[in-house]
């Protein structure tokens, strides 16, 4: 069983993991983990590669505090729409943006207390754009893993070998990994599936979407 983190419009390589077929199960129990896909994703736009972050509560000492109780911020409502206004500059000159714009949109106009809540309503989203499955628990408590193989939350989930995709704004032509699944989604719309299927018969050639 892989054991994910709850994570924000996660990267590619999370929803190979996420989708592949195999029991998956979210650690809402384990400790926040600052700068990583908690609460941040890449996106690539005309002037590069773009971070962007959810504010958080810092009370209480974040890092020793359960991600199933990591509050998002309430001193800084705009970040939904200044994130949403990114993700548009980014990607609405690709094929797919308008195409999947008006089921996104919406969800940057809701408003959540809990960091985990938000990301699952993303990443909902998500699997229905895709049409994808999964087959995953949460678990409000620490998971221990029994495979170190099969633990993925301290993994920075990159991918050493990560298959290309087309992108609207690679430099010069040059693939850009380890980027947010919208990248994807909007660059590739419904043969994101092909790519998600090719990535995983490469990390493993009996997983499939």
């Amino acid at each position: 069983m892989t054991i994910l983190p709850s994570a924000y419009l996660a990267p590619v390589q999370y929803y190979t993991k996420l989708c592949g077929g195999e029991s998956v199960i979210e650690d809402r129990g384990e400790h926040y983990v600052k700068q990583t896909c908690r609460n941040r994703c890449r996106i690539l736009g005309a002037r590069g590669v773009e971070t962007l972050i959810i504010p958080i509560e810092h009370g209480g000492g974040t890092s020793h505090t359960p991600m199933r109780d990591i509050r998002i911020s309430s001193h800084d409502p705009a970040w939904q729409r200044r994130h949403w206004h990114a993700l548009r500059t980014a990607y609405d000159n690709t094929p797919y943006f308008l195409y999947f714009a008006d089921t996104l949109a919406p969800i940057f106009e809701r408003h959540y207390a809990f960091l985990c809540d938000w990301n699952a309503e993303v990443e909902n989203a998500v699997c229905a754009l895709f049409g994808l499955s999964r087959h995953k628990k949460i678990s409000n408590e620490y998971v221990v893993a029994t495979n170190a193989d099969d633990d993925c939350r301290t993994s920075p989930l990159r991918s050493p070998s990560a298959v290309p995709y087309w992108q609207v704004h690679a430099p010069q032509g040059e693939f850009v990994p380890d980027l947010s699944i919208a990248d994807l989604l909007f660059n590739m719309g419904p043969e994101a599936r092909l790519v998600l299927s090719a990535q995983m018969a490469q990390e493993s050639p009996k997983r499939t979407v």
